[in-house]
């Protein structure tokens, strides 16, 4: 992909194998954030694998839970699942829970969703997917409002608040793919294709966009979260390219033209996304002929 000299047309259009690399104005190659957001993805579930099957010992259970070196880690709104089911914290839980909302709160709440999260991986495919059939009208859009995902996470808790078991589990697609990944498939995967054929085919990351709780737990850690991308409004050039790329767009409403001119009499060069719907996947970066984004690691300004 060639970012600094194609049209935003050919980026946006791109072959999904081209966009895991970029040439640089000097005329090198090198991988895009999507690249090594895959290889993440890719090496932490591999960790799991081998930690099952060779005895590794390193990241060993799902990512639902799991022991780094012998650390317990929860997923925070398994956390709060067994919390509701339960009423009650275990010891091992609130260690886990309260390791990982650290780390997010440090790296990026919903960095989760583009760098850990197996599903986002196969949501990203089935995006590209989706767009292709849209584009060539064989299909149509269905767009659905994103605080949809607030009922479905209340939803989730009240279940198993009464019900006393993690309903939640019975439809997560993620926890089914990581139990897949580390212990072997299981027809449970069935319901991961579903997920999958209903965002290539209905709503584009439907699951991700007004379902998941998982990803709206971090949504809500994201908005304070220390790390956030950073626009620089005298390199942009509006070429919207970093729209039509980004995963949640609406977060970047504020860099459009019309709201130019309020930057200009406030003085404002540069701004962070700051909506915790970001998932810091860096789509916006790899698309940018003009270099307008980089990571902001906020902390930095307080010490």
């Amino acid at each position: 992909m060639d970012r600094y000299n194609g049209s935003v047309r050919e980026l946006i259009n791109a072959p999904l194998l081209s966009t895991l690399y970029y040439k640089t104005q000097a005329g090198k190659f090198r991988l895009t954030l999507r690249a090594w957001r895959w290889l993440s993805i890719i090496i932490i579930n591999l960790l799991f694998f081998l930690s099952f099957h060779i005895d590794l010992q390193m990241l060993e259970g799902t990512l639902n839970g799991s022991r780094l070196f012998g650390f317990h880690l929860i997923d925070p709104f398994t956390a709060l699942e067994i919390f509701a089911a339960e009423h009650h914290f275990h010891t091992n839980v609130i260690i886990g829970s309260v390791t990982l909302i650290v780390f997010y709160f440090l790296v990026g709440g919903k960095a989760y969703c583009s760098w850990v999260c197996p599903y986002g991986l196969l949501s990203e495919i089935g995006e590209r997917i989706h767009q292709i059939l849209v584009r060539k009208k064989i299909i149509k859009e269905h767009k659905f409002t994103p605080n949809v995902r607030f009922v479905f996470w209340a939803i989730f808790l009240a279940a198993a608040a009464i019900d006393g078991y993690l309903v939640f589990e019975v439809l997560n697609p993620i926890g089914y793919i990581s139990r897949a990944i580390t212990y072997g498939w299981s027809l449970a995967l069935v319901w991961v294709l579903v997920v999958l054929t209903i965002e290539i085919f209905y709503s584009r990351r439907a699951w991700c966009k007004y379902v998941c709780p998982v990803g709206t737990t971090y949504n809500m850690l994201g908005w304070v979260s220390m790390t956030k991308v950073k626009w620089d409004m005298n390199k942009c050039d509006h070429c919207g390219a970093c729209l039509n790329a980004c995963f949640e767009d609406h977060v970047l409403e504020f860099i459009k033209p019309k709201y130019d001119k309020e930057r200009k009499e406030k003085g404002v060069e540069t701004q962070l996304v700051v909506n915790g719907d970001c998932t810091l996947c860096g789509r916006c970066f790899d698309v940018c002929h003009t270099d307008a984004y980089n990571y902001d690691f906020r902390l930095k300004d307080m010490v």
